[in-house]
């Protein structure tokens, strides 16, 4: 089917970016930074904004080697704006912009292929193989493709990985949004002969930029896995031609890292090479050991409400395999996005499945692809009654399921007043009892119940506007109530640690060092703009605290004696105050605000109660390797 025509594409274009800046971009900066990574993220790229060095990120007084640089100048490019103090009070505005446009982004990049190359509906699957189509027919007449734009475009940013990631101070979105373009990029080369081959490979090298060489991989993964499934492997080697492609994506990303590697040596080649890609790869790290298993609930929680329709459209997309595993049968390249999506989320589940360290972002890479799945089985022509052609009972029950699914949370939710008391946040205590007396929990059962009630309505309505009537009201959902639920935990959580900086600020003399001990949050270093020594809750604290005040230098941090300066500053939460061996030494409280306490603390009485620990067989062990301290 050919693209629709300018006019039309514009108009729907223009929607998705305005449900785009609906879900991401409304009330960015009216947030704090959420702990422990993105205030990580902002002070680094504050700091290359305000020294100009704009090669190596440095957060606390130490360089960050965890992450390539392209999030940092992005960031660092909206701080570099002036005037932050009236717009941008809380320094999220620039930290959230590279994730949100991102996100946006990769919802328009969406809509524009689909509108492009309009996808015919899946076809009942046979056992036998068809005949082989001509690799420059057209596929079959779809249904309203613009609506199925529409769909797959809020199909992602409806995904609860994309909205908090889309909203999140981090590296993930960026990544995973210009791996999505790359790959996109890489299938309208394949589908369309006048498309430029080289076009995905700069954009590759901007990923590989962006979080480093996995971006490489999965896109390797995925064109390997579409080439064999499509039986074109020859063809589609023609058309991207990898080795010029990979050429140009290191003509982008080599010139950083060899001089990151110039600079730093082998401190960033054991940091970003050893630690943060073939350690966690090989490794578990942080403890985040999963089981191999892992990503399956996640790719179904990823795509709620909608995973079944996930579930049809990937069986649906790969399509019966012959005997000997061979592939099933070559597609016209225009309509085998179904079939490249299903190959690229495969892809993202392999790779990381197959790594040892494994978090719920690591799937966000596969979340366009979901997205394009789960609008495209949705667009074929079945009814949940059985009246239209082509349709099987268990994809008409995906469909009731979803439903179900939507109902279910809508009914939840009208029952939270039961379930809400089992909330117990230390840091946010009063949580639930807030919540209790608010209007946002209702208005989320409503607009959930809404979406379920529009849902059995169309039911029997040709799709894919029936996926459309159910997105609709999550769309509302997300300024009407998920925003000003994230401000109530922001205000909990997040004001107090602001508080306790303004406090530093106010209460800090000259030179004196500021430490942060037991519930550890890098935003403290961020808004107050002081070098914070970070300790945790054991008994090894206060030894780590007064070796490291006597030994550990960093950039705006000397080492000092108790008679160079003679008190520090500690910031405390409740629960470990109350511990012996914080508990006895005798600081006066400066301030307070929710569990957190600022105390001044006397190093000689410190010194003394350290001798004493000494005495009792702990050192302190804050030398040992601990690649992940602030």
């Amino acid at each position: 089917m050919p693209a629709l025509p300018r006019r039309q594409r514009r108009r729907l274009l223009l929607i998705t970016l305005v449900l785009g800046l609906a879900l991401f971009a409304w009330q960015l900066g009216t947030t704090g930074l959420v702990d422990e990574t993105p205030p990580l993220f902002a002070a680094s790229a504050r700091a290359m904004a305000e020294t100009g060095d704009w090669l190596i990120p440095r957060v606390n007084g130490l360089p960050r080697y965890d992450k390539p640089p392209l999030v940092y100048w992005l960031m660092g490019l909206v701080y570099a704006l002036p005037g932050q103090e009236q717009w941008n009070p809380l320094g999220t505005w620039a930290a959230r912009f590279p994730s949100a446009l991102a996100a946006i982004g990769v919802m328009l990049a969406l809509a524009d292929t689909l509108l492009r190359w309009p996808q015919p509906p899946f076809q009942a699957a046979s056992t036998a193989a068809p005949a082989a189509a001509p690799a420059d027919a057209s596929p079959p007449a779809t249904e309203r493709p613009g609506l199925t734009a529409l769909t797959a475009a809020l199909a992602f940013g409806l995904s609860p990985l994309a909205l908090a990631w889309g909203r999140t101070a981090v590296s993930d979105s960026l990544f995973s949004g210009l791996v999505a373009l790359a790959l996109l990029l890489c299938w309208q080369a394949y589908a369309d002969p006048g498309r430029p081959w080289w076009l995905p490979w700069p954009v590759l090298g901007l990923a590989v930029l962006a979080k480093g060489p996995v971006a490489v991989v999965l896109l390797g993964l995925t064109l390997l896995l579409f080439g064999w499934l499509q039986a074109d492997i020859a063809g589609l080697w023609r058309r991207l031609r990898p080795l010029r492609g990979l050429a140009l994506t290191a003509l982008v990303a080599a010139p950083w890292y060899l001089l990151a590697l110039y600079s730093e040596g082998q401190p960033f080649w054991d940091s970003f090479f050893g630690y943060h890609n073939l350690q966690r790869f090989t490794e578990v790290v942080n403890r985040h050991l999963q089981p191999w298993w892992f990503f399956v609930p996640v790719m179904l929680v990823a795509s709620l409400p909608v995973s079944p329709l996930l579930l049809v459209g990937l069986a649906r997309a790969i399509g019966p395999l012959r005997r000997s595993w061979c592939p099933t049968w070559p597609q016209p390249p225009a309509a085998s996005l179904a079939r490249f999506a299903a190959c690229w989320l495969l892809a993202v589940l392999l790779f990381f499945t197959a790594a040892a360290t494994k978090l719920p972002s690591y799937w966000l890479p596969a979340t366009p692809a979901a997205a394009l799945l789960i609008a495209l089985a949705a667009q074929t022509g079945w009814s949940v009654d059985g009246g239209e052609a082509g349709g099987r009972p268990w994809e008409r029950w995906a469909w009731g399921l979803s439903l179900l699914l939507v109902s279910g949370l809508g009914l939840a939710f009208l029952a939270a007043p039961l379930w809400l008391p089992l909330i117990q946040d230390p840091e946010m205590p009063t949580l639930a009892t807030e919540l209790r007396g608010s209007p946002l929990v209702p208005v989320v059962a409503a607009c959930w119940l809404l979406a379920a009630l529009l849902g059995w309505i169309t039911r029997r309505l040709r799709p894919p506007l029936r996926l459309l009537a159910l997105q609709l009201p999550l769309v509302l959902f997300v300024p009407a109530a998920l925003l000003p639920l994230w401000s109530v935990g922001d205000r909990l959580r997040g004001e107090p640690v602001r508080r306790m900086a303004a406090a530093l600020q106010r209460e800090g003399r000259p030179g004196e060092p500021v430490a942060m001990v037991g519930v550890l949050k890098p935003s403290l270093h961020y808004y107050s703009r002081r070098v914070v020594i970070y300790e945790g809750i054991g008994v090894e604290g206060p030894l780590n605290l007064a070796d490291r005040l006597r030994r550990e230098r960093r950039v705006g941090q000397r080492p000092s004696t108790p008679e160079d300066q003679p008190t520090v500053l500690v910031v405390i939460d409740q629960t470990t105050a109350r511990a012996p061996f914080w508990r006895h030494l005798g600081a006066s409280e400066l301030d307070s605000a929710g569990v957190y306490r600022l105390w001044r603390l006397d190093r000689r009485r410190l010194e003394d109660s350290v001798a004493m620990l000494r005495l009792k067989g702990f050192a302190p062990d804050w030398q040992d390797p601990r690649p992940e301290r602030y």
